[in-house]
């Protein structure tokens, strides 16, 4: 440690033990307070240690960040300077906090002798983001031996508070970079799971999106063991789902027959009314959800998991599954008869048209639902959602931190979520990613929710923009157009991602649309 310059050494002693930890990204925003960090990651990206994404905005950056915690499956650092910074990474914290993600929010700050004093850009920032992080220190200087929290990373966000005086400017030496040892952490195995025996044999099982964090592989394998029908809030990751679940179980009449026996639901329920309604009719109910440890400890249900338990099942009935068959048949007949350009074509078309080994990212409201209903399920592609609370803010920045681990990437977000995060279209990083923006002016989802038609209901539900978004994507130097037919939306996937893009794809009014899914609500309801 140098004793001429604190804020030098305890940066060093952080980004060292980062690096070492196995991580290898990290965002950074620009500031003074947090130069030392900054400095610091920069002498350690100069020797190929680390990849530094740097994004002006702090929400954005955060939200980026989210991103590459998804896609790469590592913890991702996130680097600010003082004052209003800290509080502009506050909403991807709670995202990061409902879907124990690891991101590791390194917030710069000025000593604390300086607080409450008028002291410029001085806040409280000690726990300002209260029980969303897993792990709170407020570091007042390079304490020997010093060891990050990182294990608390596998539960969720770390934030750790350092307080930087001055100097804040480093030495010439590169020595500490000389010492970086690579030794990867690894968390501790847990303990053996629990079983779960089974009677039933006219059950169903209900996956939400982002399956509680819990893989593909595992809860493919879980679900074929069971054997039960099988309702995907995203049907592009589980084949064997049963198509347009959330559609026929609309109709009453339909969720009666389909009443279970037993629910057994992995990650959270779906957004669908329908989907929540027919789980409540089942007697008994069984949750498999990590985040039941961490945020959900509230959670109701006869048996609550962390983990995928071990399975003792009698074999379903074949009647149950046949029967699951029929009203999905049934329903994909009608959304077959759906003609012309509207948003359930479009997500039809999207879930078939995105090319194998593609990754996709899915934004909250109206999109993630029509996918969810109108979607065939299908495997090849991998999926990505901030499911977490859900919000419509950081989706492009969500979808471009995804895009960054993989080779090719769809995003398709609404035109609010667009909007609300235009400013994530300011980075300069090779990241190929295209996304569709689904252009119904406005806020669509309020359209089919109960406060359709109330007096006032365009000025705060609607709230039409009449922007053109194509052109405001090319203001930002992203190449963009705007499609009108399904015949343009299939060229779409036709040519390789390359680079950042986007495609407008301006439907039909959201009233028409809403009057298309009541339509389809209404036949389901007569067979």
């Amino acid at each position: 440690m140098d004793p001429m310059n604190a804020s030098t050494s305890l940066a060093r002693v952080i980004v060292r033990q980062i690096i070492e930890a196995g991580i290898t990204d990290v965002v950074i925003s620009p500031g003074s307070r947090n130069a030392p960090l900054s400095l610091a990651f920069n002498a350690a990206a100069a020797r190929g240690l680390i990849t530094i994404h740097i994004r002006i905005d702090e929400r954005t950056a955060a939200f980026f960040a989210l991103g590459l915690v998804k896609s790469t499956g590592r913890a991702v650092p996130v680097v600010c300077t003082s004052g209003t910074a800290v509080a502009n990474y506050h909403p991807a914290v709670l995202e990061a906090n409902h879907t124990n993600a690891a991101l590791l929010v390194l917030t710069a700050d000025r000593p604390a002798m300086l607080r409450r004093t008028g002291a410029n850009q001085t806040t409280e920032q000690a726990r300002i983001f209260g029980k969303a992080v897993r792990y709170f220190a407020d570091i007042d200087g390079p304490v020997f031996p010093m060891e990050l929290p990182l294990d608390s990373l596998r539960f969720g966000p770390v934030h750790l508070n350092l307080q930087f005086d001055e100097p804040l400017l480093p030495d010439d030496s590169t020595q500490w970079l000389d010492e970086i040892k690579l030794a990867p952490i690894t968390f501790k195995a847990r303990k053996k799971t629990a079983a779960l025996k089974l009677q039933a044999n006219r059950g169903v099982l209900v996956i939400g999106h982002d399956r509680g964090g819990l893989s593909v592989e595992a809860v493919t394998k879980f679900a074929k063991k069971l054997n039960w029908p099988i309702i995907a809030e995203d049907p592009l990751s589980f084949p064997d789902a049963i198509a347009h679940a959330s559609i026929f179980l609309t109709s009453p009449a339909v969720r009666s027959v389909l009443a279970a026996q037993v629910a057994i639901v992995i990650g959270r329920t779906t957004l669908s009314r329908s989907v929540n309604a027919l789980i409540g009719l089942a007697p008994v109910t069984y949750v498999i959800d990590p985040r039941i440890a961490t945020v959900d400890g509230d959670r109701a249900a006869d048996k609550r998991f962390t983990e995928v338990p071990t399975l003792d099942c009698v074999m379903a009935s074949d009647d149950w599954i046949a029967q699951w068959r029929k009203y999905s048949q049934r329903c994909a007949k009608l959304i077959t008869e759906i003609a012309g350009w509207n948003e359930a074509s479009i997500a039809k078309e999207i879930a078939a048209a995105i090319p194998d080994g593609s990754a996709l990212f899915v934004s909250s409201s109206r999109p993630i639902r029509d996918l969810e209903g109108f979607a065939t399920p299908r495997s090849g592609i991998t999926t990505y959602a901030n499911r977490g609370l859900a919000g419509i803010d950081g989706n492009i920045s969500t979808a471009l931190g995804v895009a960054s681990g993989h080779v090719q990437t769809f995003a398709v977000l609404g035109d609010l979520a667009f909007l609300h995060d235009i400013t994530g279209l300011i980075t300069h990083e090779d990241i190929n990613c295209r996304f569709i923006v689904i252009n119904n002016d406005g806020g669509g989802i309020f359209s089919t929710l109960p406060q359709r038609g109330v007096e006032g209901f365009e000025t705060v539900f609607g709230t039409p923009h009449g922007l053109d978004l194509a052109t405001i994507a090319l203001s930002f130097g992203i190449p963009a157009s705007t499609i009108t037919t399904i015949a343009q939306l299939k060229k779409v996937f036709s040519a390789p991602v390359k680079g950042i893009s986007v495609v407008v794809a301006k439907v039909q009014s959201r009233e028409a649309n809403a009057d298309t899914l009541k339509a389809i609500y209404e036949k389901m309801n007569s067979i």
